[in-house]
């Protein structure tokens, strides 16, 4: 049965749940799993993880009864598991899955990824406006297209496979005109560019780009076995370097997302990292599973990181992948921070005291009907303060605090 402190129960579908304390499920809605899910106007937009699910289109109105508007479709050899909503305007990426050719799911002739452009000013209606297309074909083992991004509404800061780089790089889109997306800047971590004579010091594609989240004028961007840095965008045609943070080695894990604080804790600047505990790399020192890093930003040239935390009762030996940490919220609305724990479902953090992070509640899900385990990859928040824990394989669960 499904496991929860802090979290209260109030109508569960399909899946019982047994409750402990103030944070419980709302509903389940049975869904292919995805890779993000965001929410606007009480409409929830996923981005499913594999095809020929491609985006799903929610209303939540009633957190009870979700209802399904609309679904779009991915072709074989694709997929698109992130989506981004402002205003009307829907942005999701397209991948070109090069594992897949090798296993025989080839995408069609002339297909390439890159970012699908929708309005959605009626949700139940999505209307394709254009296709931003990347035509780099980068080693088939790898993806090729976008893959996770941020959006404002104005700008997309995005994470693609470029001609002439290896791995993903940094790039700012113009989304002024919707229908004809303009190329503002960009940036690579150095090695990257072999088309310009750079050679990587790292193996294949391992230092790239993961995707960028945007902060007033600094991009905070996560960078795979490359670590992070913080990019100074006041210049959006030239970003800068302003500093690099890499534990790996002698960590295994690559690092999945940098989300800045947008507020002081004691007076200082924090910044939450997750590395994804996707696999490890085979000339690593082991370790048991991914966890949560918590960097003080104040003196941004020099990042410092501060304290971990990792869920309580984790065995010391190493684990099976994708077991520990992957996704924090990238809403934040305070010092407690849900994060999506893959196998050990949503853990919500506080960081409210910088030393000494700690678990406030959790939510441990049912295992998914047909799967093999809990795979909890995406968390959101909404206006309501409902909180969006979306599985990797299968299905969408609405929780509530309180």
């Amino acid at each position: 049965m499904a496991q929860a402190k802090g979290i209260r129960e109030v109508g569960y579908v399909d899946v019982r749940s047994h409750v402990h304390g103030g944070l419980g499920q709302v509903s389940w809605t049975d869904c292919a799993g995805g890779g993000q899910v965001v929410v606007q106007r009480n409409v929830a937009y996923i981005g499913n993880m594999r095809n020929p699910h491609g985006t799903l289109v929610i209303d939540v109105e009633d957190p009870k009864n979700p209802k399904v508007l609309a679904e779009l479709a991915m072709p074989p050899g694709t997929h698109s598991h992130k989506v981004r909503v402002h205003g009307d305007i829907m942005v999701t990426n397209r991948e070109v899955l090069g594992q897949h050719v090798r296993h025989g799911e080839a995408p069609p002739a002339g297909y390439y990824g890159g970012l699908g452009i929708y309005d959605v000013a009626d949700p139940a209606k999505p209307r394709l406006i254009t296709n931003w297309n990347v035509t780099a074909s980068a080693d088939t083992d790898s993806a090729t297209g976008v893959h996770r991004f941020d959006f404002d509404g104005r700008y997309a800061y995005i994470s693609p496979t470029m001609a002439g780089y290896v791995g993903n790089i940094v790039l700012i889109l113009d989304l002024k005109d919707p229908a004809k997306p303009e190329e503002v800047g960009r940036w690579w971590m150095p090695g990257q560019w072999v088309a310009g004579g750079e050679t990587p010091s790292w193996k294949g594609d391992a230092h790239r780009c993961h995707h960028p989240l945007r902060l007033g004028n600094r991009l905070y961007t996560s960078y795979w076995q490359g670590g992070l840095v913080i990019l100074d965008i006041d210049d959006m045609s030239r970003p800068k370097f302003v500093s690099g943070l890499d534990w790996s080695p002698p960590f295994p894990w690559p690092t999945h997302t940098a989300l800045p604080i947008p507020f002081k804790i004691q007076n200082r600047d924090f910044m939450v990292v997750s590395d994804e505990d996707v696999f490890r790399q085979v000339d690593y020192p082991p370790y048991p599973a991914a966890f949560l890093w918590l960097v003080d930003i104040t003196d941004e040239k020099h990042p410092q990181p501060i304290s971990t935390f990792q869920v309580e009762g984790m065995p010391p030996e190493p684990q099976p992948r994708m077991t520990g940490c992957h996704q924090p919220c990238e809403i934040v609305t305070g010092t407690e921070i849900p994060v999506a724990w893959f196998a050990h479902g949503l853990r919500i953090i506080d960081i409210s005291q910088p030393h000494a992070l700690r678990e406030v509640a959790h939510y441990m899900p049912d295992v998914p009907p047909g799967s093999e385990r809990v795979q909890s990859n995406d968390v959101t928040v909404d206006d309501r303060g409902l909180i969006y824990l979306l599985d990797r394989v299968r299905g969408l669960h609405i929780l509530e605090r309180n």
